[in-house]
């Protein structure tokens, strides 16, 4: 057998010179730039600032939501890229950043939001110039018309005493935000932190969120584009239904898609659903699901039930038959089968399309597992107003890493997650030199993703500035 190559023998120095590592964060930082958020950032925090020799507020913020978007996970880490001031420029201490959260906390926070939102329409607006317009959703390998918005809460553990810290419904001890995810471009509209005992179908709660995720959007595309919004069983309140169709009386083109809990007056519709009125289910690449079928049960679920729910909702169940380990009820025990209902007021479509555009909800898990990663899966404070500035913060570090996919990466990367993105990307080192009045990014040749960062960074030179 022959033997692997041995490695070569090193030697390890700190005498280096010029050389940066996670050179492809500056893409997340210059887009804050060309983007207008930084200047929107410093605009909401206007008021803590100190001194006109200090560090600018709203710059700290976005250094803060560059460092968690590049992995980050508390203001200590601020230090990497505090101590590469020829990549990133001068940044915060850590005192200096915690008391910017301090002082965004309350007030500050809508200011924050506004400012996100008013960024968001410039990278919008960006990618309509550059590349012809959003990602479409989709769903059974087709596209979904318009915008998508995907409503889910998670567990987010606490390892600590907390403020408003509590009992989870898991018997777990934290916290329990609620999500808002556009599922067309990866973004995260809104986030709402919430106690650990806060309810799954807190109607008040899915309300707000929703109405925050859609202050986010710009308004040719809230007013002038078909908005999906999809959510699990938690979110199949009357309330909460009722008022997405009130917003359709503000000029939103809005219908829904939920998740309905299989009840006593569900189980009896589905009982008596006939044989021919099932069809197979498809995959989410539009091919037929074996043993999966569909169907409509609109017209046998009880009229009083079905009164609660907005004019014009639909009920449609599927079935399956159970994966091994999979859990079931006494209903599906006896039946031998899975049983999933949802409702939607979407009038057209088929079942089939319908209800695979309904699964693909499940995608904002995704979301939610990579925001863990990204910001919320730890709040650094034991007060919670500054884990709530924090949160906001995470959420665009998310939006930093979406529109960077939006703007300026093809291919693969321009759909990887951020683990991938950082190891490929973000975390790349180069040298810096100077010479003729520039200063240059040398990255290695060898580089297995060098072209693709380099040809980032000429496409955010091309992106069209907003007019200030």
């Amino acid at each position: 057998m022959k033997a692997t190559g041995t490695r070569p023998k090193i030697i390890a120095t700190t005498d280096g010179k010029g050389v940066v590592g996670h050179a492809g964060a500056r893409l997340l930082a210059d887009l804050a730039e060309v983007t207008g958020l930084c200047g929107q950032f410093s605009h909401a925090l206007a008021g803590l600032r100190q001194r006109d020799s200090g560090h600018d507020p709203g710059r700290v913020a976005v250094d803060v939501a560059v460092m968690i978007a590049d992995g980050g996970e508390a203001i200590a880490d601020l230090a990497v890229l505090r101590g590469q001031p020829e990549l990133f420029g001068s940044v915060a201490s850590d005192a200096t950043a915690w008391r910017v959260l301090s002082g965004a906390a309350g007030s500050g926070l809508g200011g924050l939001r506004a400012a996100r939102a008013a960024a968001r329409e410039v990278a919008w607006a960006q990618r309509y110039e550059t590349r012809g317009g959003l990602p479409s959703s989709m769903a059974g390998d087709r596209p979904v018309a318009g915008l998508v918005l995907d409503i889910d809460a998670s567990i987010v553990v606490a390892h600590s005493e907390k403020e408003q810290a509590g009992k989870t419904w898991k018997r777990t001890f934290g916290f329990h935000p609620l999500f808002c995810f556009l599922d067309n471009t990866t973004e995260a509209l809104s986030g709402l932190l919430r106690t650990g005992s806060a309810g799954s179908n807190t109607t008040a709660d899915h309300i707000t969120v929703l109405d925050q995720a859609l202050a986010q959007i710009p308004d040719p595309h809230r007013y002038g584009t078909p908005i999906l919004i999809r959510a699990d069983t938690a979110g199949g309140t009357y309330g909460f239904l009722a008022h997405v169709r009130s917003l359709r009386q503000q000029g939103m083109d809005t219908c829904f898609s939920v998740g309905v809990p299989i009840t006593e007056p569900i189980r009896a519709a589905i009982s008596t659903a006939g044989k021919d009125m099932w069809q197979p289910a498809l995959d989410a690449d539009g091919g037929v699901r074996d043993g999966a079928q569909i169907a409509e049960i609109t017209h046998l679920v009880d009229p009083q039930l079905l009164a609660n729910y907005p004019p014009g909702t639909r009920m449609l169940v599927r079935r399956e038959r159970p994966h091994p380990g999979a859990q079931l009820d006494l209903f599906d025990t006896i039946n031998e089968m899975r049983h999933q209902v949802f409702a939607t007021d979407t009038a057209t479509g088929s079942l089939q399309y319908l209800e695979v555009r309904h699964r693909a909800h499940a995608r904002v898990e995704d979301r939610i597992r990579c925001g863990k990663n990204t910001g919320f899966g730890r709040f650094p404070s034991r007060q919670f107003a500054i884990n709530t500035v924090w949160l906001e913060l995470a959420l665009t570090g998310i939006d930093l890493l979406a529109w960077l996919q939006l703007l300026l990466l093809d291919g693969e990367l321009a759909k990887a997650e951020p683990k991938k993105l950082r190891y490929r990307l973000l975390h790349t080192a180069a040298r810096i030199t100077r010479g003729a009045r520039q200063v240059r990014l040398r990255i290695a040749a060898s580089w297995p993703w060098a072209a693709e960062l380099a040809a980032a960074f000429t496409r955010l030179a091309a992106l069209p500035r907003p007019v200030t």
